[in-house]
């Protein structure tokens, strides 16, 4: 029963954690294409702090977290698409990391990026997350 919960809270984290991964780099087209010192700009910047600060990140450790103890306990660290999956699931962290430098270039009125490119790094997330779920439940190279 303990692993079924474990399993419903990964499943949250992770919802959670995508659900940031994608919203934040829409934020950052938005908060592109307004002036550094702008009312609008403090603005993107409180809601770009907290979405990474109170939701993502919180989330990332509790997918992570889960996420090894189900593979341990259902002895999955033996197959080969957790070996694939575990790599994207580094690449999607990657991916966060990058964002929280990003978000941190913003805060210090640095950005160098047109909202084209924050368009174009919004599908990184949502090509990982594709081909990490086929990996689950397809389960390939078993």
């Amino acid at each position: 029963m303990l692993y079924l919960w474990i399993k419903a809270l990964h499943i949250l984290a992770v919802i959670s954690w995508m659900a940031g991964m994608l919203y934040l780099p829409r934020l950052f087209v938005y908060h592109s294409g307004v002036a550094k010192d702008s009312d609008q700009g403090g603005l993107f910047e409180v809601m770009e702090f907290r979405l990474q600060r109170y939701i993502m990140t919180p989330a990332l450790i509790v997918a992570w977290v889960s996420g090894l103890y189900l593979a341990w306990s259902a002895g999955f660290f033996v197959a080969p698409w957790l070996h694939a999956k575990l790599l994207l699931v580094l690449g999607m962290t990657g991916v966060h990391g990058y964002l929280g430098v990003l978000r941190k270039r913003f805060a210090a009125g640095t950005n160098r990026h047109s909202g084209r490119f924050y368009r174009i790094l919004n599908e990184a997330p949502t090509l990982l997350l594709i081909f990490i779920v086929v990996l689950v439940v397809v389960k390939p190279f078993s």
